[in-house]
């Protein structure tokens, strides 16, 4: 298990704040860019509910049935299959690590796989960086500011500068 602490990994805290890719303060100025995408990944619940809206469907979505750590009243159904991940918050689990890797695998056959984390999903966003195709999309919401739209390809290698600073145990 990776973890972050709140005083031997400030850096790490401090750029994980800031957007990993490209920043839409609206969801719909996202839109064309989504459906050009060719495998898709989403990360939290309020992204996937917006996709959903929008009848877009990631290859996997990642949730943890909460919004900005509250529980919401929508429920995300619209899945083909659910994978289910234990994570605690500020963490990175062998599970979640391996439920991904499975979701990745699994997902190449056009359906939708959601990842239901018990903890929280936050930081998911990295290791979906490191194990997805560089020609993917990730979606993931800023919080209070909107939704960020990255390309594997043009973070991989900070994503794993960050993960090299977490805290093995």
């Amino acid at each position: 298990m990776l973890r972050l602490d709140a005083e031997l990994n400030k850096d790490i805290i401090a750029e994980l704040k800031k957007p990993l890719g490209k920043l839409y303060p609206n969801f719909e100025d996202a839109i064309d860019e989504i459906k050009s995408s060719e495998f898709l990944i989403s990360v939290g619940d309020a992204t996937f509910g917006n996709l959903t809206d929008y009848k877009l469907y990631p290859n996997i979505g990642i949730i943890d049935n909460l919004i900005q750590r509250k529980n919401h009243t929508h429920e995300i159904i619209l899945a083909d299959h659910i994978l289910k991940a234990d994570n605690p918050a500020g963490t990175i689990t062998d599970d979640l690590w391996e439920t991904i890797g499975q979701a990745l695998e699994l997902s190449n056959n056009g359906e939708c796989y959601v990842i239901e984390v018990a903890g929280e999903e936050d930081l998911a966003v990295l290791p979906c960086i490191l194990m997805a195709d560089p020609e993917a999309t990730i979606l993931y919401g800023q919080p209070n500011e909107g939704l960020v739209l990255l390309k594997v390809a043009d973070v991989k290698n900070k994503a794993q500068m960050l993960i090299d600073g977490f805290i093995e145990e």
